[in-house]
């Protein structure tokens, strides 16, 4: 029988038959926790198992990118009870210093092309990006995974989105993504496994593929699969050491159905308050005044993202009022951008630049906003207090930018 991208990885880690609504158990190459959600899955796993060992502590990590380093005493006790917990069952605890932990995940070449994985992070399922199959899941059925190695999952309808056309830069991966959530707001693709086709997709460089996955929660995606090129299998083998495949849908694979989207000229996009979904034109909503902008999330907080914004500040300093955030995904980016003076010349345009992390997109240490605070921000999510008490307008790092250089919502056209 043909399959679909996620029904293959399903039956491959699963014995059970796959189809659209099917409930199969399915075996995990990677069950992480967060230090959000880490402490509940480490109170929940001795509940439930006391002094049993997890299934696979070489299959099985901790990943602290929420709050890094902590920030208050609360949150300093949760990411030392999950330390002391892997230390007695050998787990390996990505730490303070690593990153986003999705990021990591794929750059330690753990999360790999038809894979699974499954984390206490909602936007697991970026690692489609790359064909893998990742989902976020809560604090008990996490602790499950833990100890057994597994979880039970309902196959998902498969659609396809093809991509047509062309845009050019200063339009962004950032804006096919929330082009998408124009077209089929937060319902339109819900429960359902996406697989990307066309020629907009097929160039996608894997930072820009994470940029376009990342968002598959904001549209009510099951996750966003762009099948791997062999520029994404090289990059795989690069972080994993050993050599990759990727999983490609069947041609005559059943799909419910498929979605063509034009992206030929795209021009530059913003989400404006209070959802990700109220898309609109940035053309539209030029001339809106900003206190900030944040740089960084599981977005949009790669090295190719930060290079997009030093090519727009050139050299330019940010609009006096205005505090600019930069807060690199992992700390291999970071890494990349001291070598590459990257840090230097955007502090000194003005950007306060932080250690590697969510930032304010988790409610972390920086990126947050004051009421009736106006921020431009580079991340997912808008909602009233995901990044403060302040508005929240999404968008892409160049339109961003050029925003934090005017003081205003810009096109970023007018000052590329």
């Amino acid at each position: 029988m043909a399959q679909t991208i996620i029904e293959k990885i399903i039956a491959a880690h699963s014995g059970d038959d796959v189809f659209p609504g099917a409930t199969v158990w399915l075996e995990l190459d990677v069950r992480a926790a967060r230090d959000f959600g880490g402490a509940n899955v480490v109170k929940n796993f001795d509940r439930h198992y006391t002094s049993m060992p997890v299934a696979d502590a070489g299959k099985t990590f901790f990943t602290f990118d929420c709050v890094v380093p902590a920030k208050d005493i609360p949150y300093a006790n949760n990411q030392q009870l999950c330390r002391e917990f892997a230390a007695r069952q050998g787990i390996k605890v990505y730490d303070v210093d690593a990153g986003i932990g999705s990021h990591v995940l794929m750059e330690e070449g753990l999360a790999r092309p038809g894979g699974t994985v499954v984390n206490t992070d909602s936007h697991m399922n970026i690692v489609g990006a790359i064909g893998c199959l990742g989902q976020g899941m809560g604090d008990a059925d996490i602790a499950f995974a833990f100890r057994t190695g597994r979880t039970w999952l309902e196959v998902p309808p498969s659609v396809k989105v093809v991509l047509k056309g062309k845009y050019k830069w200063p339009t962004t991966a950032k804006d096919v993504a929330l082009a998408m959530l124009r077209e089929f707001g937060s319902s339109g693709l819900l429960g359902k496994a996406v697989e990307l086709y066309g020629p907009a997709a097929e160039v996608l460089s894997v930072e820009e593929r994470i940029t376009v996955a990342s968002m598959a929660t904001e549209m009510g995606a099951i996750a966003i699969f762009v099948p791997p090129s062999e520029e994404v299998l090289a990059w795989c083998e690069g972080t994993a050491g050993v050599e990759v495949g990727g999983v490609y849908a069947d041609e005559d694979a059943s799909y419910e159905a498929t979605y063509e989207l034009d992206v030929d000229g795209l021009e530059p996009l913003v989400a404006c308050p209070p959802s990700p979904a109220d898309v609109k034109a940035v053309s539209e909503v030029v001339g809106k005044e900003i206190n900030s902008a944040f740089f960084g999330s599981c977005t949009n907080g790669r090295i190719d993202d930060f290079r997009a914004v030093g090519r727009l500040m050139s050299g330019r300093p940010v609009a006096a009022g205005v505090m600019a955030y930069a807060v690199p995904a992992t700390r291999r980016v970071y890494g990349a951008m001291l070598v590459e003076g990257l840090t230097a010349e955007l502090f000194g345009d003005g950007f306060v630049v932080s250690n590697a992390g969510c930032g304010g997109c988790a409610q972390g240490q920086i990126g947050m906003t004051g009421k009736d605070e106006v921020q431009v921000s580079t991340s997912n999510r808008n909602f009233p207090g995901k990044q403060g008490a302040g508005e929240t307008y999404l968008c892409s790092p160049v339109t961003a930018a050029a925003s934090a250089l005017m003081g205003t919502i810009t096109d970023p056209r007018e000052v590329a």
